[in-house]
């Protein structure tokens, strides 16, 4: 499977939304999505019920379904606007959106796996 990044580097492979999202056991699915819940108000301090946590096909689809804050991304939104592959492929990398999105430890990652794909650029 080829790996999908998204415009701020995170791997659509590992990400536990995406993940659910294919699950086909429904079960599985719900406890997938309680888990998730919980990481969001550990990682971002939000309220987020099972039932808050959207089907999604990863940031860079067209039409087909999307986390209901990934529609809110400023990041997505800025790196769609410019019709850049990721992030690291625009000339204003790396900006403070992309700073302050890399300062969560929890995104840290990202920051490397953007990193490696500039320095092949």
């Amino acid at each position: 499977m080829d790996e999908m990044i998204t415009y701020c580097g995170l791997a659509c492979h590992s990400c536990p939304i995406y993940l659910a999202t294919r699950e086909k056991d429904e079960e599985k699915k719900y406890k997938m999505r309680v888990d998730i819940a919980q990481q969001i108000k550990k990682l971002y301090g939000q309220d987020c019920k099972p039932e808050d946590v959207t089907d999604c096909d990863g940031c860079k689809t067209e039409g087909g379904r999307l986390l209901s804050g990934s529609k809110k991304c400023q990041i997505r939104k800025c790196a769609s606007r410019k019709g850049v592959e990721n992030c690291a492929h625009c000339d204003e990398y790396a900006c403070e959106k992309l700073k302050e999105f890399f300062a969560t430890e929890a995104h840290a990652h990202a920051k490397e796996r953007l990193d490696e794909i500039r320095s092949g650029l």
